[in-house]
Parts: structure tokens; sequence; C-alpha cells
């Protein structure tokens, strides 16, 4: 049974399962173990609810298609891949066999497309949006700074009791701190840096990073995709990208959690209206208690935070950084699990054509 039973299923780009009388994994092509993140090796002859959580959809549909003995559509089917904790929102075609051992063929297309060009235009605007706001915020802000803290510094000089110079440096140091923020607004007008780097060498880096500052009670594992080549980008905006997403994540688990990093190959992704035969898919997920639902449709906008410290810039500077590489930033949030997804393009060089 572990032979591949049709040979030109191997070449199809839709995913396609094929069952035996039981219900158990037969054979996978190569196109459903990428959009299921699973092995055709390791399934073959286990049951469904071995790879996939929440089955009773798929179950329905299946026993549909053998009842009717025809095929059987679910137009809307969400599953949940044990282990990896994938998402998915599919169409699933389910249509009887009876070929030696396998009994049904399941086909299944991904939802999204349309939704997903239509999310990546939002982004673009909603990033073009973000930049000129925030270069017009930094300029208006970064300018009378300046000045306040030049006047704070000859006020102090004149002033006879020692101690009240207690209250011009806080003048100094909150002027200092709102310069610091408005070189972050401004940062992503600088042109970034592109050469070749290794993905994980960057998710190595703010691992460390995100480790030392919170050293007891957060657990960051590795899901890496070794075989993964390299890509062209700016290590240190790439850096920032992560380090943003990470450190959100901590955060909303108040230090103490479980967050994963994975990376993973994909194929004949569109990007930024532009189809790309490879692209690196960077995951970060943890088990913290999700994004609140009144901020979900706005997280990626500037001075948006659900922390009262917040300043709201970390995902609006990783979304444009993301966008300079030609990439998409998504996420998927619920209580429990929060995934932020990072899709760069393999063959993007940095420059503009």
């Amino acid at each position: 049974m572990s032979t591949i039973p049709l040979p030109s299923l191997e070449h199809l780009s839709t995913a396609v399962i094929l069952l035996d009388e039981q219900s158990r994994f037969a054979y996978l092509n190569p196109a459903a173990e990428h959009l299921f993140g699973l092995s055709n090796t390791n399934l073959i002859g286990h049951p469904l609810q071995y790879a996939f959580m929440h089955t009773d959809q798929l179950f329905a549909t299946i026993q549909s298609a053998l009842s009717s003995n025809a095929s059987h559509i679910e137009h809307e089917l969400t599953l949940i891949t044990h282990g990896i904790g994938n998402k998915l929102h599919l169409s699933c075609t389910a249509t009887p066999l009876q070929l030696g051992p396998y009994s049904l063929l399941l086909e299944f297309h991904t939802m999204d497309r349309p939704l997903k060009m239509a999310r990546e235009e939002q982004m673009l605007d909603q990033t073009q949006a973000n930049r000129l706001l925030l270069r017009n915020l930094a300029h208006e802000i970064k300018n009378p700074l300046g000045g306040i803290r030049g006047a704070a510094q000859l006020l102090e000089q004149e002033l006879e009791k020692p101690a009240l110079r207690e209250y011009t440096q806080v003048v100094i140091q909150e002027a200092d701190r709102l310069r610091s923020l408005m070189e972050k607004l401004l940062t992503p007008q600088h042109v970034p840096h592109f050469s070749a780097l290794n993905i994980h060498e960057v998710l190595e880096r703010v691992r460390s990073v995100v480790l030392a500052e919170l050293p007891e009670g957060l657990q960051i594992q590795r899901d890496y995709d070794l075989s993964l080549p390299e890509l062209h980008g700016d290590k240190e905006q790439l850096i920032q990208v992560v380090l943003n997403i990470v450190r959100n994540a901590a955060q909303a688990m108040q230090g103490k959690g479980h967050i994963l990093m994975r990376t993973r190959i994909t194929r004949q992704v569109t990007l930024m209206k532009k189809l790309h035969r490879l692209a690196v898919m960077v995951q970060i997920i943890d088990n913290g208690p999700g994004i609140p639902t009144h901020l979900r449709d706005k997280i990626f906008y500037p001075l948006v935070s659900g922390r009262a410290d917040g300043h709201g810039l970390g995902l609006t500077l990783a979304q444009d950084f993301v966008s300079q590489h030609q990439g998409s930033i998504e996420f998927d949030s619920e209580p429990g699990r929060t995934c932020f997804t990072v899709m760069l393009p393999l063959n993007y060089s940095g420059k503009q054509p």
C-alpha cells in the first residue's frame, strides 16, 4: 500500500488524499503533504484523527459521499493539524473509488486565495498610509524636542538648588525618550540593505535576545526546516520583524508560556500580486490569551496596542519591513493560540524592476 497508486497524482497542484475502506490514510500526494505539513510515510494506515483535530465536518462529508455513492463537495471546511496546529479553511470534494485498496478520494482546495489577494491590497494601502502618517508625525514631534531639551539644560544651569535639577532631568530624559521613539517612527524610511542570509540565524538571534530578557517561565521551541536555502533580505530588519512579534507574544503571556518558531518552504505562492515559485514561511505561534477581538482589524495600525504601556509601533514596523521584502504578514488568533505567519519570496533581491 506504500507504493504510489496513481503516478499522475504526484504532479498535481491539488492536494489529494486516498483512504482505505476503514477511512484510514492510504496515500497523500506531495501537494497534500505540503498543504497540511504532514508526511505520507508516517500516516499510512492511521485514521484521520491521527492527523487532524475536529474531524466531524470531514467525516460528514465522507459519509455523504459514501452513502450516495457520488462525489460530495463541502465548500467551507476547517481542519486543524495535530502537533503543528495549522488551521486551514478549505473546500473538500469526496469521491468514492473502487480502485484496489482505495475506497475514497479527497481533494482539497484552499479557500483563501481571493481573500488573500484582497488582504494584500489592503496591506499595501495601509502600509503606505502608515508610512506617511508616521513620517509626518515624527517630523512634527521631533523638531520641537531639541528645543525643549536645550531649554531644560539651560534652566538646569541657572537653578541654585541642586534638588530642583531632578525635575529638569525628568524633562531631559523624557525628551530623549520621545526622540528615540521618533527615530523608530522614521526607521521605515531608511533604505534596506539586502544580502544573502540564513533565516534561522535571524530566528536564533531573536530567541537568544528574548530568553535573556525573560529567562524564567518562557519556553521558545524550534521547528526548523534546515534544508531551506538562503534568501536575500535585510538581516537587521528581519530580526526586528521577528523580535517585535516574539516580544509581543511574550508580553501578552506575561513572560510565562510557550512560543514555537517554525520554518517551512512554500511553493507557487502569490505575494504582492506576483507569483513566486518558492517562498520561505516563518510562523511564530504562542499559547497566550490571543489578540482581543476589538483589536484584530487594526492590529497593524500605528499607535494601536493591547497594553497600557505599549506604543503600538512594533507590528506597524514589522508590516512595513516585510512589505519592503515583497512579502506578507498575517495572523490567526483565538484564546490559547495565536499564529503570526511571515512569507518571504526566495527570488527577491531587493532591486526594484
